[in-house]
């Protein structure tokens, strides 16, 4: 790099000198990519944290542990083929979704998926940057707002770093889970014994929650990162990098930090057990009332709730950095700022809906970009300006998955988007070939 080109007057490319090119609008270039190790700990960082376990501990204590054990392994393995199907095409083209979203639903229309994406993982940034304040308030009495203003200003700091910021906080909180969440676990069960643990069937048996939302709830904690995959995984220096670091994070991750939160729950036994309040491996920490262990708990939830909200906010500002034109930092600034304002309106209390909607709305984008891109025009390139077939599968996705919440709330909403969003779209894409078949022919 020359100096000219290091000293601009924007002071842009100076800051890219020292952090590193996102490639926000072109492919990662081969030189660029990075190891197998490094994708991976961005992966494996992002579901391992506190938000997964509390899940766990939702799912155990409305299903009972050998289903919820069920519906987390089952969850994972799909998610584990849906993630790493759409991460492949990123890796492979060296793309981000919002760049491979142009190729299926058009150089304009990509900027209504990739827009909902970004702007859901938006939501999840301030979802977890209130989860932070509300656990810190609650444990503490401090301002709620306070507090989350702090920790939504520090999960911008990871995510300003870039991808190497993301790399760096798994380093950090991946030890963190891995020894504290196991030793909650273990430390509860030892109150309990295993035997309880295996045969404890939830809050309410009579009326547990059925298999199909459990599965849903598992599968919607991350289908909007899911699925934007390709902003990980373009980084990887071929496809079966970009599988393995997938690995790391679906089933291994998700499915370790659900089991160890779902083990607690079923150890402690409470009759109306709370998540989201102070029965989670953080209160457990703290009511172990020594005075080193808090310190190493507020430390760990900081940790573990930054790497997701990090990863979140990464996510949306590449897709917005598409959208509007801007370089991903300038984005991540802006949003960071608007998910800041949402967290203050106590938006975590409604953290179940918001995996329902996203049960209904994302798996079908995803759906079409894998069948698109992985059966029916493998070598598609942006060719018009809004591709209507892409968006009416979509759109007949997400009508159905709605229809089956509404009058089959025993299945999985996330599951039927996908299949019904796939078939259609491939029927969608059978029709529309005939015509242009038999013009061809005359």
């Amino acid at each position: 790099m020359s100096s000219q080109e290091f000293v601009s007057t924007s002071g842009e490319t100076t800051l890219e000198h020292v952090l590193g090119e996102e490639y926000e609008r072109t492919p990662v270039p081969p030189a660029a990519r990075r190891s197998v190790l490094s994708v991976a700990t961005v992966w494996i960082s992002f579901p391992m944290i506190i938000t997964s376990a509390m899940t766990g501990s939702i799912l155990v204590a409305g299903m009972g542990f050998g289903r919820g054990l069920a519906a987390m392994l089952l969850g994972n393995l799909l998610m584990f083929a849906y993630v790493g199907t759409l991460g492949g095409l990123g890796a492979k083209h060296g793309l981000s979704f919002a760049l491979l979203a142009s190729r299926v639903f058009g150089r304009r229309g990509y900027a209504l998926a990739s827009g909902l994406l970004s702007s859901l993982l938006l939501g999840w940034y301030a979802v977890q940057t209130g989860i932070t304040g509300n656990l810190i308030h609650s444990s503490s009495g401090a301002s709620y707002l306070l507090m989350s203003f702090i920790a939504g200003v520090l999960y911008l700091a990871v995510t300003f770093v870039g991808i190497r910021g993301l790399h760096w906080l798994g380093m950090v909180s991946v030890p963190l889970f891995l020894l504290l969440g196991t030793w909650v676990a273990i430390d509860s069960v030892g109150h309990a014994g295993w035997s309880a643990v295996l045969a404890y069937n939830g809050t309410n048996p009579a009326s547990s929650m059925a298999f199909g939302v459990g599965l849903t709830i598992v599968i919607s904690l991350f289908v909007d990162a899911g699925t934007v995959s390709a902003d990980f995984n373009r980084w990887a220096r071929n496809g079966r990098d970009s599988w393995i670091a997938t690995f790391t994070a679906f089933p291994f991750a998700n499915c370790y930090a659900m089991l160890m939160g779902g083990i607690m729950t079923a150890a402690m036994a409470l009759p109306n057990p709370q998540p989201f309040a102070m029965d989670n491996m953080f209160g457990y920490m703290l009511n172990q009332h020594q005075a080193w262990l808090s310190v190493v708990a507020v430390v760990f939830l900081f940790c573990s709730l930054g790497s997701v909200c990090a990863h979140c906010l990464y996510n949306s500002a590449v897709g917005w950095s598409q959208i509007a034109g801007v370089k991903m930092r300038t984005a991540a600034v802006i949003l960071a700022v608007i998910g800041i304002a949402v967290a203050a309106t106590n938006v975590w209390a409604f953290f179940i809906p918001w995996l329902s909607l996203l049960g209904i709305v994302v798996p079908p984008i995803g759906a079409v970009v894998i069948v698109d891109l992985c059966l029916v025009r493998r070598n598609a390139e942006i060719d018009r300006q809004w591709r209507g077939q892409a968006f009416l599968a979509w759109a007949i996705g997400s009508v159905a998955a709605y229809a089956v919440e509404k009058q089959f709330p025993e299945f999985s909403t996330a599951v039927s988007a996908f299949i019904i969003s796939a078939i259609a779209y491939g029927l969608i894409a059978l029709v529309s070939k005939k015509p242009s078949m038999a013009a061809d022919r005359a």
